[in-house]
């Protein structure tokens, strides 16, 4: 029986495998229904509409049945629709198989993400950058498997069912220690405004939304990306995002005693400098060895974002009891997820208009704005700590 914590790792981990096992064969995905930048990028659209509109109503039921039912319902539709999406032949189709993805995704995040946060308050360490380099380990093994896929002429079908094969596997084994958590308590909350109200919890949004469209795009065109910009082969192209992935993991494996040091405000900011810096050598140096190394810093840069505001998301809403922040997860990822629904037309709809080199320095220029948004966002929380200790200092 793996422990609590192994078993969440492990759920990010199948998470972020299932996720790139498809989206780094997006150029095989592309000829198989015929569509072109910007048809593709209305494809993808399905997998954000997903996304965004079953976040909110996943953090309500996470708060009444447990991070543990939800987490076996997200992944065994998962483990379903991978596979479905070598039926689809025409974008259309493909857009479809992908919002049933993208609802599931969401199910899988909100459930993970919570799970994590009552690991880390039963632990006390800030170990979220652990288990989100679960994802990163697990599109590194998505994005290097289907790299190996497409050199040794595996076709989509066969690459897709084996890895939902595996997939399933590996969640039967870990899903019984998956902690059950729920947040249906009578104990106060940190704050007793609804999340709808509290500006910091819209600052966190804001900052994980930047973060999404800039991720979205690094998954969905980076391949895409090589193979038109650069002249690479599908299988160089797909092991492009190995880069990105290995320097997200490793910075995540290492997160803990970086956040310690850094605090998770200077965190966020100086991560979104790299990933801008990153991105803007992606598309300013025409070589692919440097578009490499540029993905590489954009991983790194972007290493902390999701899982820090993830734990800043879940401290704003503890209990007195040790519970609770499911619906502040909940209007995070919700948020968040938009930046999943506009990225994959706005950077198909520019590269439709230009290429696909200004579509990524537009995105750079969205990374550079999380800087102010985390200082705001600093401000913000100073002022709800001010206001909880005036209003507890009252008789």
């Amino acid at each position: 029986m793996p422990t609590p914590r192994l078993a969440v790792f492990a759920v990010f981990l199948f998470n972020g495998a299932m996720f790139l096992s498809w989206a780094a064969r997006m150029p095989a995905l592309a000829n198989q229904v015929g569509a072109t930048e910007a048809t593709l990028g209305l494809a993808l659209l399905g997998a954000s509409v997903g996304l965004a509109l079953t976040a909110p109503f996943a953090a309500r039921i996470c708060a009444r049945v447990g991070a543990r039912s939800l987490v076996l319902v997200g992944a065994a539709i998962t483990a379903v629709a991978v596979p479905s999406l070598t039926l689809a032949t025409t974008p259309l189709h493909l857009g479809l198989v992908l919002f049933v993805l993208g609802s599931c995704g969401a199910m899988l995040d909100v459930g993970m993400n919570v799970a994590a946060v009552a690991v880390t308050r039963a632990l006390d360490r800030p170990l979220m950058p652990q288990f989100h380099a679960g994802f990163s380990v697990g599109g590194l093994i998505g994005s290097l498997g289907a790299a190996v896929a497409a050199g040794v002429g595996w076709d989509l079908t066969r690459h897709l069912l084996t890895a939902a094969v595996v997939g399933v596997v590996a969640i039967a084994w870990v899903l019984r220690a998956v902690p059950g958590a729920t947040g249906e308590t009578g104990a106060a909350s940190a704050d007793d405004r609804p999340v709808v109200k509290r500006p910091l919890l819209w600052l966190l949004a804001t900052i994980t939304l930047f973060s999404a469209i800039a991720e979205g795009a690094t998954s969905d065109w980076s391949a895409l990306f090589f193979v038109n910009e650069r002249g690479l082969s599908e299988s160089a192209a797909a092991a492009a995002y190995v880069g990105f992935s290995i320097a997200m993991a490793v910075a995540r494996l290492f997160g803990e005693s970086v956040q310690r040091r850094l605090g998770p405000y200077r965190l966020l900011a100086g991560g979104a400098v790299v990933a801008a810096a990153g991105l803007a050598l992606v598309v300013l140096v025409p070589v692919a060895a440097t578009g490499y190394v540029g993905f590489g810093l954009v991983g790194l840069g972007l290493a902390f974002a999701f899982p820090v505001i993830m734990d800043l998301a879940g401290d704003a809403g503890r209990r007195e009891d040790g519970t609770g922040g499911e619906r502040e997860i909940g209007l995070v990822t919700t948020v968040a997820y938009t930046g999943f629904l506009v990225g994959p037309p706005l950077v198909g709809g520019i590269a439709h208009v230009g290429n696909l080199s200004v579509s990524l320095g537009f995105v750079a220029f969205v990374i550079a704005m999380m800087v102010p948004a985390v200082w705001l966002a600093r401000r913000s929380r100073d002022r709800e700590v001010t206001r909880r200790a005036v209003g507890s200092a009252r008789p």
